[in-house]
């Protein structure tokens, strides 16, 4: 029996190893705070990346880069160790 060839992979740059459609198009929302750092103290930033069950928004959700949202992890943290942002939300 004869082998049937495979068809010819399509463009990779619009696919990544996982099969799913690259990001690069999607613009991070940390870009367009335009602010530096996150700081534990700007409460309307911290409460833009928190669910309101009260749990930090993935990297996903988010679509920050990996130090960017291990910066606002450590952000929300601090804010809520000082009582500025609960650590449950409203039920």
């Amino acid at each position: 029996m004869a082998r049937r060839q495979r068809a010819a992979p399509t463009s990779t740059s619009t696919r990544r190893r996982g099969g799913r459609p690259s990001d690069r198009g999607r613009p991070r929302k940390y870009t367009r705070l335009t602010v530096e750092e996150i700081d534990y103290k700007d409460l309307n930033t911290l409460r833009r990346f928190v669910s309101d069950r009260g749990k930090v928004r993935s990297r996903r959700v988010t679509g920050l880069s990996r130090p960017h949202q291990q910066q606002l992890g450590l952000a929300i943290k601090r804010a809520r160790e000082l009582a500025m942002l609960p650590y449950v939300g409203e039920q």
